[in-house]
């Protein structure tokens, strides 16, 4: 499959309310949880055997040190130990590097194994309130594997906020954006409504939109951010929506097709913030009727692209 055939499969499958997910084992033993990751972060998976690990001083316990692959200089992140497993020392030379890209940030993990590769509508993910409890929380969401084992979806953000975290959001600079900025009134009397299921990105979109004095709540999923709507006699009164694109049980394209379907919500600007950056997602965004896309890196910069998408809505 070429590389722009991969980008159509992960577009095409995100608008059908779908996602592709690769199940791996993180360590040793029978008893050990499976867990999974878009395939579409993933880039390929090698043998660590194969690959010179050269560690890094004074760095993070997490991060074993760094390989080259291909002329690239690649982090390697320890998953078992940040999940609280181990591989046992006689089977670390049979274990896996999972190369992922996030954001653009190409970073590899320690696994174990590499399993299979799975289809799931997004309606068979779900997020139990036990994965809510704690704000860093490493599992948004799991699914049923054909056998009745519960596969879980890591807060891949999460590993990086701890990890790497001059790699996430500098939720610091948003004020920098807000010195000049005419907050419209419907903006300051209204409320942001947020679909997004990383705990992390809950928080650095909490931490930009407090600061700006900006009311808003989030939900943890898109399914729940309609309903809330659905509930709402005058729609007419939210002054945006800021939408992630992968969620349990409704993704963010399903969002914006039904907010643009209705009558009442058509006109309500929508801003996707993902980390599925590819061009090809953000061309079905904005041919589904979002107004802007920005990526969670560059979260701090929300608080404009709303204003300027509700001005030139008219929606002020």
């Amino acid at each position: 499959m070429s590389l722009m055939d991969h980008v159509d499969a992960s577009t095409q499958l995100a608008k059908n309310n779908e996602v592709q997910l690769l199940v791996f084992k993180a360590s040793t033993g029978e008893d050990t949880p499976f867990y999974a990751i878009n395939v579409f972060k993933t880039r390929e998976v090698v043998e660590a055997k194969n690959h010179f690990l050269t560690q890094i001083p004074s760095a993070h316990p997490l991060l074993e040190g760094t390989v080259v692959l291909r002329g690239m200089q690649i982090p390697i992140l320890n998953l078992p130990l940040w999940l609280g497993h181990s591989i046992a020392r006689e089977d670390t030379p049979r274990s896996r590097f999972l190369i992922c890209d996030f954001n653009g940030i190409i970073i590899g993990l320690r696994i174990m194994e590499a399993y299979r590769v799975i289809k799931k509508n997004w309606s068979a993910m779900h997020a139990p309130d036990s994965y809510n409890m704690q704000n860093h929380s490493k599992v948004v969401n799991d699914t049923r594997l054909e056998d009745g084992s519960i596969c879980m979806v890591l807060d891949f953000e999460q590993l990086l906020a701890d990890v790497i975290p001059s790699a996430m959001v500098n939720v610091d600079e948003s004020p920098e954006n807000l010195k000049d900025l005419v907050i419209p009134q419907k903006l300051l009397d209204g409320e942001i409504l947020i679909a997004e299921d990383s705990k992390v990105a809950q928080t650095h979109l909490r931490n930009i939109l407090d600061r700006a004095h900006i009311k808003h709540r989030i939900f943890n999923n898109g399914r729940l951010l309609i309903e809330h709507i659905n509930s709402l006699e005058d729609k007419s009164i939210i002054p945006a929506v800021i939408t992630d694109i992968e969620m349990p049980e409704m993704s963010g394209f399903t969002v914006i097709k039904i907010l643009r379907e209705s009558s009442e919500t058509r006109n309500i600007p929508i801003i996707v913030n993902s980390s599925m950056t590819g061009e090809n997602n953000k061309r079905e965004a904005e041919a589904l009727g979002a107004d802007d896309f920005v990526s969670k890196t560059k979260s701090h910069d929300i608080i404009p692209l709303v204003v300027g998408v509700m001005q030139k809505r008219g929606n002020i």
